[in-house]
Parts: structure tokens; sequence; C-alpha cells
């Protein structure tokens, strides 16, 4: 994309690169080539020691723009469920000991509801997505916005679509689970989504100085 300004997403997921790409072309943002961490030299990554999705997500913008010079844009999200007070949250990824085990993970939370009953199978997939500039010397440098999508919990997985917890999330007002959901529809509502679209005035500013 020539003339364009790049923009790293700092993230390896492949669904996730698609999917900014997508809510860009489908806002009218001309001008951005939207890079992830496979397009650019490795650096050190800092562990997600956060307590919020928030502090993740800055961390993670922050390192990404100073050490490869472009501007960036990173997520921290999570499932957070009503019966388990909140968690898996910010150790989503991790809940089940090993990070990105997508399949222990909703192995586990699925576990660890047996019990509960479906009317009390509340849930919301949260996501925080920051924008931080190179230079990093003022508050204008960088952003972060929140995205939240509120649900309920099925007890066995469904749809082929999405990944991590999408395959027992049921979003509120359907009956389809997330990964039953065409990625289209899903970019409309989702956690994601909404949080990633709240960042698309700070996006266009970056082709408004270019």
């Amino acid at each position: 994309m020539s003339g364009a300004v790049r923009v790293l997403l700092a993230t390896r997921n492949a669904k996730k690169l698609a999917e900014l790409r997508r809510i860009l072309a489908e806002a009218g943002v001309a001008g951005v080539e939207v890079v992830g961490m496979a397009d650019v030299a490795p650096f050190p990554e800092a562990p997600e020691t956060g307590a919020t999705f928030e502090e993740n997500a800055l961390a993670k913008a922050r390192d990404a723009a100073r050490a490869t010079g472009l501007p960036a844009v990173a997520d921290d999200s999570g499932l957070t469920v009503d019966a388990l007070n909140g968690m898996p949250g910010v150790l989503s990824a991790r809940w089940a000991g090993s990070h990105g085990d997508d399949a222990a993970n909703l192995r586990l939370v699925l576990d660890q509801l047996t019990d509960v009953p479906d009317d009390r199978r509340g849930a919301a997939f949260v996501c925080a997505a920051a924008l931080a500039l190179p230079d990093g010397t003022a508050p204008s440098d960088e952003a972060v916005v929140r995205g939240e999508w509120r649900g309920e919990l099925v007890r066995e997985p469904r749809g082929e679509n999405g990944f991590g917890y999408d395959p027992i999330f049921v979003p509120e007002g359907d009956r389809r689970t997330s990964a039953e959901l065409p990625a289209e529809e899903k970019d409309a509502c989702s956690h994601r989504g909404r949080a990633l679209r709240a960042l698309l005035p700070r996006l266009r500013e970056l082709t408004d100085t270019r």
C-alpha cells in the first residue's frame, strides 16, 4: 500500500489482524497499512503483569511503538464470568495454566460452572485497545478505549469460527454462540470490534498528519 501509514497491531494472531483490516475498510479509513508482529524485527516482549485489561494493552502498545518506531495498537481481552466473580478476566489466556491453550481454558471454565444454573451463567467479553505513538512524550500520544459484550455461557462448545471462549459464549439477544456468527456480524457487535472502532478517530488522525 504505497504511501500508507504503517500501523503495527502487536499480535501474531492472524484473525485479529484480519479483523482490524476489515473494520478499517468498512469505516472507509484509507491510508493505513496494518502489519503484525511477523512483519517487524523481533523485540523483547514484556510479560502481561497488569491488574486490568487497560494496563496490559497500553504496556504492550508502548513496548511495540518504542521498539519498532511505528504507531502501535495492542489489545488485551478476556472473559469475565459473573459466577466466578469476574474471573478469569486478565488471566483468560492462561486460565488453565498454559498460555494460549484455548481448549484447556474453555474446558476449565465449563467445569467450574458445572453446578451453576442456566439463569446464573451471565458473562461478558471485555477488550481494552490502546494506541501508542513512538515518541510517547505527551498524553495525546496515547489512547486507551474499552469495549464490552454481554451474554451468557452455554454448557457445551458450538461453532467453528472465532477462537478462545467464543464457542461457549451466546451474546444477549441471540441464540448462536460467538463461534457460530459470521465474521462481519461478529465484528459489528463484539467487544474487540467495539474497542477497535472506538480507536478509529485516532487512526484517522495518523493519516491527517502525514
